[in-house]
């Protein structure tokens, strides 16, 4: 029974994070968002919804020229260093500093984005419902820039449209921080009223490296109908994603890194995604306005390029820190992520940190577990009078399942007594699962020795291989109740099973079972000595 019961819990944990995966729970309501454009008319009335989809400029580009070429500007701070080019006033370039593409020494830093043609920039403007050169060569006063710690620094790219449209991208940074402010003031100068609305194209490759972890979590999300969208790369392939109730932002992730674009007050109305040419590109449409001649109109948004730190993100409002998916358990996820981060405070060690949250974990658990061996225990010294029971009823299953129901009343043995305190830990096990699992604190983190970078698998498969040991003794050790002889041979056969699952699993997570197992066993010697 005892065996049954261990096994029985782990391979719940296995079966929610599988149902979890496939079935997400049910979208709620969509919550209805503010009205944002601030138009500098009272006379403009507002035209019907746009529709999801880029704008095509209906008028001729306009060409670089000889007063005003193509030129990029780079934006340096202690966090980023952003290269945006006059070519749409659009991002080309988003290096993060302090994340490297892996823990080696010498390796390149993260690069969000990194881009040579101007079709492929992410921040393209566009519109809808009136002429607009997206890919146009705008005018851009000032040059590269460093912005200091607490100091902040505005890039502005203007540009004028033969049809005496005004439109002015001002890009706002701060020296301490991953949010940069967009303003968008579009100025009606020409003779006819304009009636449509602004769009912000991100776009962003597919085709990264196959393999790495830092892709196992890789393609468009959005948060729109109160819930999180996050469709799969070949589903989007197939058919594009709209999204038009309650969308707060929009954006491209991978594991570890976010680059989105956030409602500044209901700045966004609806968001298109689409793939085509190895890139994804994510329509932000504003709401629909009308802007008569002499008249504008402005659209702000948030911006955010970088790491999915559960703390930097819900700083940036807009609940962006939805992005990171704890599943079912998220209320439990979190807290246990913040214990995580406390205990480093004074660890300096991610893997020390895991460590006493393990400890704490069972010393929380330990009235529980001590409740489900001490009944598995007695109802191991039950096993002789169970089989005399089955001997003697061996053909009246009814006489034997009312037989054993008194035996369990005469000796106040609750057969689900070692089954129901593991049940209760499940929740507890799966929360810690994921936020273990997608937590950038542990990304290229070193433990001690050989293990270097707790979200990547044991390099020389040690750990997993004692975890697969500790299983062993666990199962030896757990009292026996007459399982039949193929029963016995599977379950001594799942350690070897967790083992080979456990070999391409983060080293923090491995870490986590292995200290859970080994104080599991000194659980065991000490209920089975003083029971014995």
């Amino acid at each position: 029974m005892e065996k049954r019961v261990v096994i029985a819990v782990v391979l719940s944990i296995a079966v929610m994070y599988g149902y979890s995966y496939l079935f997400p729970p049910p979208k709620q309501p969509a919550v209805a968002g503010k009205p944002v454009l601030q138009v500098a008319s009272s006379a403009g009335t507002a035209a019907a919804p746009v529709a999801l989809e880029t704008a095509r400029a209906s008028a001729a580009p306009v060409l670089a020229s000889a007063s005003q070429p193509e030129r990029d500007v780079v934006v340096d701070t202690d966090l980023y260093e952003a290269v945006f080019s006059n070519r749409g006033g659009a991002l080309k370039k988003f290096v993060l500093k302090k994340y490297r593409e892996s823990a080696t020494a010498g390796a390149k830093p993260v690069t969000l984005c990194n881009e040579d043609l101007p079709g492929n920039f992410t921040l393209q403007s566009a519109a809808k419902g009136f002429p607009f050169p997206a890919d146009a060569v705008y005018d851009v006063t000032g040059g590269n820039r460093r912005v200091e710690k607490g100091g902040t620094s505005t890039l502005v790219f203007t540009l004028t449209t033969p049809e005496g449209v005004t439109f002015a991208k001002n890009y706002t940074f701060q020296g301490d921080s991953y949010a940069i402010g967009l303003r968008e003031e579009l100025t009606n100068g020409g003779q006819g009223r304009l009636d449509g609305a602004l769009q912000l194209v991100l776009k962003n490759r597919v085709d990264m490296a196959k393999g790495d972890t830092r892709f196992e979590v890789h393609g468009p999300v959005t948060f729109a109908d109160n819930a999180l969208q996050a469709p799969k790369l070949t589903d989007v392939a197939k058919e594009p994603r709209s999204y038009d109730k309650g969308v707060l932002w929009s954006g491209f992730n991978d594991k570890y890194f976010l680059g989105a674009a956030i409602a500044a007050e209901g700045s966004i109305a609806a968001a298109r995604v689409t793939e085509r040419n190895n890139m994804v590109e994510d329509v932000i449409s504003s709401p629909a306005f009308s802007v008569d001649p002499g008249k504008g109109v402005v659209v702000s948004y948030h911006l955010f390029f970088g790491p999915k730190d559960l703390d930097v993100l819900k700083a940036q409002g807009g609940r962006l820190e939805e992005v990171i998916d704890y599943g079912w358990f998220s209320a439990i996820a979190k807290p246990l992520l913040y214990a995580i981060k406390f205990f480093y405070k004074y660890t300096g060690n991610y893997g020390f940190a895991i460590i006493i949250i393990t400890v704490i974990l069972k010393f929380i658990f330990f009235p529980l577990t001590h409740k489900s061996y001490k009944s598995m225990k007695e109802m191991q010294k039950l096993q002789p009078k169970m089989n005399k029971l089955k001997e003697k009823f061996k053909d009246d299953r009814d006489g034997l399942n009312r037989a054993v129901m008194e035996l369990y009343r005469e000796h106040k043995v609750n057969p689900l007594g070692g089954c129901l305190p593991m049940i209760v830990q499940i929740p507890v096990f799966f929360a810690l699962y994921k936020a273990l699992m997608f937590s950038i604190e542990l990304r290229q983190a070193p433990f001690m020795l050989w293990i270097q970078d707790l979200s990547a698998k044991d390099p020389y498969y040690v750990t997993p291989i004692i975890m697969g040991v500790t299983m062993v003794v666990q199962q030896k050790m757990t009292p026996s109740t007459g399982m039949d002889p193929v029963q016995a041979k599977m379950m001594m056969a799942l350690p070897v099973v967790f083992t080979f699952m456990f070999l391409n699993f983060p080293s923090g997570l491995v870490l986590y079972w292995l200290v859970n197992n080994i104080l599991t066993i000194a659980q065991q010697y000490y209920i089975n000595k003083k029971l014995s």
